[in-house]
């Protein structure tokens, strides 16, 4: 995706944030970033039909332009993706990507010649072969012609919204975070992940078209492993969500979960209890080993019991919900845990002593808030170790085109 037509006084970064069904976990986030030439690097998003019905699917775009950490512009758009049938040929798809995407369509058979007459004596030749596609701009200057030839890539524009008052805003909105320390001392994980999800699934990490929200792989006393005993995890393993006396968790899988030593059933959800031992899966022991650490009023913490301990722990969050400062503190291994809730669709933090409130986002200076060590930052993806690091650019917006 490409973003054009920006003002050169704006900003150097701008938020990327996309929804779709055809998209993992459904959104995803990413940042447009300038060049030393001034120009917006491309961002590439990748999407996926597994698994979908042929059709039309909506994306979902919102571009937020930033000013001291808050949301200062917004400019939405929304496009559709043509999920086409197994056996639909390339003239179909080219066809139905014309009559939805072009307001005038000019068609041509094989190796036909499709002839355009404009004013002031234009007459151009538009030749389209084997399903190509071929575009006129008319409406350009005398002299000068757009034109552009066996391509589906089209323009979107987008459009600036009002926004609500700055205080009920997010700086940074996500369902799905995570804690980075770069240097963890004794007892504490790299990787501490966040999820605002209202029902959340545990499964087998995927790196491509994963199927769960909180991705667990096989620790070896060697270090992690995605292969050997993460592939007796299944896809969709567990979930996890709220009932009405707090939490359950929900056995889906092909091997099964141990719930404190014991198989409930498949499809049968258990009430979680603090302290509870889960193990993924039945069939084989030791795979992955979790600890219900926390159950408070707006969410679990579960930690590794296994050779996974120090890698990570998982915040599964309700979202819009406010913490309950008592039930935190009163959990020994979760009260050496920061405080962390979700609200107006991003994470906060919140000081156990002041009870200030602090929205999460990149830029947030992690050491200078209660119950976190140096050397952590947020990482705006749940498993940021997966993705290529992009470099910052510098100087945000005004109105523009998004090119797909």
């Amino acid at each position: 995706m490409e973003l054009r037509g920006m003002s050169a006084a704006c900003a150097p970064q701008l938020t990327l944030r996309l929804r779709s069904d055809l998209i993992p976990r459904g959104q995803v986030q990413h940042d447009f970033v300038r060049t030393t030439r001034g120009d917006w690097r491309p961002v590439f998003v990748e999407f996926s039909s597994r698994n979908k019905e042929h059709g039309q699917y909506q994306i979902e775009v919102e571009v937020h332009s930033h000013v001291d950490g808050a949301v200062a512009q917004k400019w939405v758009c929304t496009f559709v993706i043509l999920v086409p049938r197994r056996d639909a040929t390339l003239t179909e798809i080219h066809q139905i990507f014309l009559s939805t995407h072009k307001n005038v369509r000019v068609m041509a058979d094989d190796a036909s010649i499709a002839r355009v007459t404009g004013g002031d004596g234009c007459n151009l030749d538009v030749t389209a072969r084997n399903a190509g596609i071929a575009h006129v701009d008319l409406s350009a200057p005398q002299g000068k012609i757009d034109m552009g030839f066996t391509t589906i890539a089209w323009d979107e524009e987008l459009i600036e919204v009002d926004l609500p008052a700055a205080s009920h805003c997010h700086p940074h909105p996500s369902q799905a975070a995570c804690l980075v320390n770069a240097a963890p001392e004794a007892g504490e994980q790299r990787q501490i992940r966040l999820f605002a999800l209202e029902e959340c699934m545990l499964g087998r990490f995927e790196l491509v078209d994963p199927e769960a929200d909180v991705l667990l792989s096989h620790f070896s006393p060697d270090g992690q492993d995605n292969n050997g005993l993460t592939r007796r995890l299944s896809g969709r393993h567990a979930i996890i969500r709220r009932s009405g006396q707090g939490f359950e968790i929900e056995d889906v899988s092909r091997y099964g979960v141990l719930l404190d030593g014991v198989w409930p059933g498949k499809h049968k959800p258990v009430a979680l209890r603090l302290g509870m031992r889960i193990e993924l899966s039945a069939s084989i022991k030791g795979i992955v080993v979790l600890s219900v650490t926390a159950l408070l009023a707006h969410g679990v913490i579960l930690h590794r019991i296994d050779h996974g301990a120090r890698a990570e722990c998982f915040y599964l969050l309700l979202p819009e919900a406010q913490p309950s400062l008592a039930s935190h503190l009163a959990t020994p291994q979760a009260s050496c845990l920061p405080v962390l809730f979700h609200r107006n669709g991003g994470f906060w933090h919140i000081d156990t002593a002041s009870g200030k409130e602090t929205a999460l986002a990149p830029a947030t200076a992690l050491d200078k808030l209660s119950g976190f060590a140096r050397h952590n930052r947020f990482a705006s993806e749940p498993y940021p170790e997966c993705w290529i690091i992009r470099t910052e650019g510098a100087a945000l917006c005004d109105s523009s085109a998004l090119t797909a």
